[in-house]
């Protein structure tokens, strides 16, 4: 199974292109549509669920949208993982965050939905790095903004 996804917003481009190419797929398509207008005729679809890893985990690829919590929650999970990023949204974070991520070799970036179909196909052929939680390291940033203090020094101090 092929699992699309474009978070919790609308990204009609990259649904409607995913249920183009559902028939002509050696898989099933199935597609989480968001806040989307548009309907698919050839893919199984929903809205949205609490939690989508168990589509995650039955898929052989996700289609995703260029959202940092999508694409890390797919990352984790070592799916193989094709980013798409939405030029409707208001800033190019997902551009660079995509970018990113595949100068990292952890995803395939699909810059143009007319491509998509190429991307799919080539996807099992390729090979990624396995995706690993970088270190936390907030404590240090409060640390430095708290003028540089031991945060054990803070302890008590209310």
């Amino acid at each position: 199974m092929i699992f699309a996804t474009v978070g919790t917003t609308d990204f009609d481009a990259l649904v409607a292109r995913m249920d183009q190419l559902a028939p002509g797929l050696e898989e099933e398509v199935v597609i989480q549509l968001g806040r989307g207008g548009y309907t698919p005729r050839h893919a199984r679809h929903f809205r949205f669920l609490p939690a989508l890893d168990e589509y995650y985990r039955c898929a052989s690829m996700v289609v995703s949208h260029g959202g940092l919590g999508t694409l890390i929650e797919v990352l984790r999970l070592r799916k193989p993982l094709i980013g798409v990023n939405n030029p409707d949204r208001f800033d190019l974070h997902q551009t660079d965050l995509l970018g990113e991520l595949e100068r990292g070799e952890y995803l395939f970036w699909c810059r143009d939905l007319a491509t998509l179909l190429d991307a799919i196909r080539r996807i099992p052929k390729m090979t990624f790095r396995p995706y690993d939680d970088p270190p936390c390291r907030i404590h240090e940033a409060i640390a430095d903004f708290l003028g540089g203090r031991d945060m054990a020094s803070w302890k008590g101090a209310a």
